[in-house]
């Protein structure tokens, strides 16, 4: 892999301050730190990061298609077609993580199942990142195991369809961009 970072960019580099924790939540905490920029022109200054678990998505191969999710999103205040995915419980490998999510979500379980990429959801603000699996020769073999406040539906979709919607109105994570993006990389598959 090349790599585009030179000595030039130290001097970018920031010196993290201690956290201050402002508000602890279910899902996430955020914190404020006084930072200090390195090359030492003295530019400082108090940043909002919020820290979370990571996460994971998994990418279910099912023939020509791709497995899917429907659920209500709050944030969005609508419907969102999703590829499986969570957060990692505490002492929870990624691994087990996405086979967990995937087969409480679908009631399908993998014969194989592959990282194949992570990511930060956005470095400006998170400290976590997202890892993404790809899982293949699915079989069904239970009945979904939903959190109480998880209401979802499973839909097969053809994974053209999925790459041509993806960001629109029925597909608006972000997430799912970057994770098809990763298998895309991983297939080998090229665009151009």
């Amino acid at each position: 892999m090349k790599n585009y970072f030179t000595q030039d960019d130290e001097k970018l580099k920031w010196k993290t301050g201690e956290e201050k924790l402002l508000l602890n939540t279910c899902v996430f905490d955020i914190v404020s730190s006084h930072n200090v920029n390195e090359a030492g022109d003295g530019v400082e200054g108090d940043y909002i990061t919020v820290n979370a678990k990571d996460w994971v998505v998994v990418i279910p191969e099912f023939n020509d298609s791709f497995l899917l999710v429907k659920q209500w999103r709050h944030g969005e205040k609508a419907l969102s077609i999703e590829f499986p995915g969570g957060v990692i419980d505490p002492g929870e490998k990624p691994e087990q993580a996405a086979l967990r999510e995937l087969t409480e979500e679908t009631g399908f379980v993998p014969g194989k199942i592959v990282k194949i990429g992570e990511a930060n959801p956005n470095p400006a603000l998170f400290s976590n990142k997202v890892h993404f699996y790809l899982a293949q020769d699915l079989k069904k073999e239970k009945n979904q195991d939903l959190d109480d406040d998880e209401f979802i539906n499973c839909i097969e979709v053809a994974k053209i369809d999925v790459l041509d919607l993806i960001g629109t109105m029925q597909f608006p994570h972000a997430l799912m961009g970057t994770a098809l993006a990763s298998y895309i990389k991983f297939k080998g598959i090229k665009l151009v």
